[in-house]
């Protein structure tokens, strides 16, 4: 695993974990048997903690917040972790919504760019992954980078992996649950954020929120993913551009049944060939 940087070393990326709930209960977390999807065990060790051991390893990191509407719930599991990377961890009151909680912690937080925003159910997240996400969005000399994983690398690996998938002329892509806010100026993003998080499903009625005529292209197979993302910059008045993740792990969280026992066994294949070796 690699070293992290101290907190005060120019350049880092300030991590934000997204662990809230989605509106009451969730079907996932109370066939577990616990309050919060983000605190179901995989393969032994609960996905919130795995994604904040993640990127408590990554070199690019300092910092790591954490998003939850029941701050006590996320500490008890913060307190399993080896004392050096919890010291790096603070927890905050999550708010209503995704793009409100980002809003909230980053004026909690009180840290200049770069902020790397993902989430907590996003347990096949990996040190190498996050670094190799933040070191392509350092050099992209943007506002805002989100991460994008293209299907043939996804259904190459895992076939049966359900996704949300957005259709471009040249690929379908699907989101990576990766975000660097890398400039002040990427912060006007969430209002836009807001309006649409609630059709985070739906890509069609997503594509309509850039326009008509984005609609019309999306729709005719004519859109690529960069013309795409031109589009949507000069709608939002930032620039934005993705970074393609062709590791399929980067691509798969935690929405369903099917996805927990998806990571489930990855984790499981992960750890026997560790023992292995």
């Amino acid at each position: 695993m690699n070293a992290p940087l101290s907190l005060d070393t120019p350049g880092k990326f300030t991590a934000l974990v997204l662990a809230g709930r989605r509106g009451g209960e969730d079907a996932l977390a109370r066939a577990a048997g616990v309050s919060h999807k983000c605190l179901i065990p995989v393969a032994g060790v609960t996905m919130l903690v795995r994604v904040l051991t993640a990127l408590a390893g990554c070199r690019a990191v300092g910092l790591i917040g954490v998003s939850i509407d029941d701050p006590e719930a996320a500490k008890a599991a913060i307190a399993a972790m080896p004392e050096d990377a919890a010291a790096r961890v603070r927890v905050f009151a999550s708010a209503e919504t995704p793009s409100l909680s980002v809003a909230a912690a980053i004026d909690e937080l009180d840290q200049p760019p770069p902020l790397l925003v993902t989430t907590a159910d996003h347990p096949l997240l990996t040190p190498e992954l996050v670094d190799l996400f933040t070191a392509e969005a350092a050099l992209s000399g943007v506002d805002l980078v989100v991460g994008m994983a293209p299907a043939t690398s996804v259904l190459a690996a895992y076939p049966n992996a359900r996704r949300t998938w957005l259709r471009f002329r040249e690929e379908r892509y699907t989101g990576c649950n990766l975000f660097a806010f890398l400039t002040p100026e990427s912060r006007q993003v969430l209002d836009f954020w807001r309006r649409i998080e609630s059709e985070r499903k739906r890509p069609l009625r997503i594509v309509r929120a850039f326009g008509l005529v984005s609609l019309a292209a999306y729709l005719g197979g004519r859109l690529t993913l960069a013309g795409a993302l031109r589009r949507a910059s000069h709608r939002l008045g930032v620039e934005v551009r993705a970074v393609i993740l062709q590791q399929p792990d980067a691509a798969v969280d935690v929405d369903k049944e099917e996805d927990l026992a998806l990571v489930e066994q990855i984790l499981v294949d992960r750890q026997v060939k560790q023992e292995r070796t």
